[in-house]
């Protein structure tokens, strides 16, 4: 059946190939070529060109062109070559939907029974050549035969026994020439690590699906074994409890198998939904850090504006007032004249002037860098206490979310050891220690204090 959308190429090689004489369709097969190498690898247009050359016959015309003597197809050796590439190229990779069985079972084998016949040809006429230049060329061809027929394999690798169990393979490897049977054992250790890979391949399935089975089996006897746990212990419970108080018990185990259950589902769900919201979690949580970082970096950049800017002189006063202020500043100062300084004096306050404006800037410079610290340390202890409200109980915690509970200040770490050792000696203390309401606390030796608990904030579990 004709498949919809053929390409149009396709199309029109199709019909060129239908009206030719025979001679000329080795030639117009090559076109081929040009239309595999211009798609992309991999593609779904690819896979769709392969079905339509597939469809139209133009693999099998390949066929017939590399089954004739070669001296009668125009182009010789280099277009027999050529095709063996496009035919190679076209099987590989190739969905031939209802005709498959014909496709692997007749098709296929031909091809690679087509190649060693044109290797076994190339070799004849490899050993009978007598020019340098002549035997270059058909070793050339040699090589590209192999290498399409070792790239039919590689798409195909149920070929392998075909060729390995060939006539015309076994001719190959008995040449006495070096060249022709260098590249023919290249070609049959390539093929052999193809097919070793592919033992393994399936070596690796096989012992995946039994450990599936053996996983299956395990947990079906682990089911089995906790049902006849499950109802030898009800049997014994029914033995033991009145008549009239079965129903009563038979309600009880139920109400606390429901509650076992929804217990472990809403933990399921819960566990659930965190894993879900926990990239937005994070993204809100950085995003309000860029906004924090981002509102200091402006207002520092505004506090430094305010200090530097120069003085622009006073807006909106009109000459009148200017002349007006000069002679009130006149007046003040003939009503209040300065004491006279020598300039030694004057030299000296100004040195002193500029070494209390530096003590005063450094100061502060000082002060803005213990403000800065003061704040980084309050948005940690903000962080690490969203963090320790928002994370599960000890027990309950999985993968690296212990780490929510750690602490990278030592102070912290030796006080979470030092009530960690404390709350381990009162439970370890005997019974009439603890009847005492206001027990001293327990001494703790400081070479207990080294000894590496985790560095945990709290003592004791989690609140619910």
């Amino acid at each position: 059946m004709k498949p919809m959308g053929t390409d149009p190429r396709i199309l029109s090689l199709a019909a060129e190939v239908a009206k030719s004489p025979e001679q000329n369709v080795p030639v117009i097969l090559l076109k081929l070529k040009e239309i595999i190498n211009n798609t992309p690898l991999g593609s779904s247009e690819l896979k769709k060109i392969k079905q339509d050359i597939y469809c139209y016959d133009l693999i099998q015309y390949c066929l017939l062109v590399l089954s004739k003597d070669c001296s009668r197809i125009q182009g010789g050796w280099t277009t027999i070559s050529q095709l063996t590439q496009i035919l190679s190229h076209c099987c590989v990779g190739l969905e031939p939907g209802e005709d498959a069985e014909e496709f692997y079972n007749e098709l296929l084998p031909s091809a690679a029974e087509n190649f060693l016949v044109l290797g076994r040809r190339l070799q004849t006429c490899f050993i009978n050549a007598a020019k340098g230049e002549e035997k270059d060329a058909l070793l050339h061809f040699f090589e590209i035969v192999t290498d399409s027929l070792f790239w039919l394999l590689g798409g195909h690798v149920q070929l392998i026994q075909n060729v390995l169990q060939s006539d015309h393979f076994l001719h190959l490897l008995q040449t006495d020439n070096v060249q022709i049977g260098s590249t023919v054992m290249t070609m049959l250790q390539n093929i052999l690590q193809i097919n070793r890979s592919k033992r393994a391949k399936m070596l690796l399935k096989l012992r995946r699906q039994k450990e599936e089975e053996d996983r299956r089996l395990q947990l079906q006897l682990q089911r089995q074994r906790a049902m006849r746990l499950s109802r030898e212990l009800r049997l014994s419970m029914l033995e033991i409890i009145h008549p009239g108080q079965v129903e009563k018990h038979n309600r009880e185990i139920e109400e606390k198998s429901a509650l076992i259950i929804q217990k472990h589902w809403r933990g399921y769900r819960e566990r659930k939904n965190f894993r879900q919201q926990r990239p937005s979690l994070m993204e809100y949580k950085a995003a309000v850090t860029l906004q924090r970082a981002t509102l200091k970096f402006l207002a520092k950049c505004c506090n430094k504006k305010k200090i530097f800017a120069p003085w622009q002189g006073l807006r909106e006063l009109t000459d009148a007032r200017r002349v007006e202020l000069k002679q009130q500043v006149d007046d003040y100062i003939r009503r209040h004249p300065g004491s006279q300084i020598s300039d030694v004096t004057s030299r000296e306050l100004h040195s002193q002037a500029q070494e209390q404006l530096q003590h005063y800037f450094m100061g502060r410079a000082l002060e803005e860098r213990a403000q800065q610290h003061r704040e980084a340390l309050m948005a940690q202890i903000s962080t690490n206490i969203e963090q320790l409200v928002k994370a599960p109980s000890l027990k309950e915690a999985e993968g690296k979310e212990p780490e929510l509970f750690l602490s990278r200040s030592r102070p912290v770490a030796a006080k979470a050891k030092q009530a960690h050792l404390t709350t381990l000696k009162h439970m370890q203390a005997p019974w009439w220690k603890k009847l005492e309401e206001e027990a001293d606390e327990i001494d703790v030796p400081k070479d207990e204090l080294s000894v590496e608990l985790g560095t945990l904030f709290i003592g004791g579990t989690k609140p619910p």
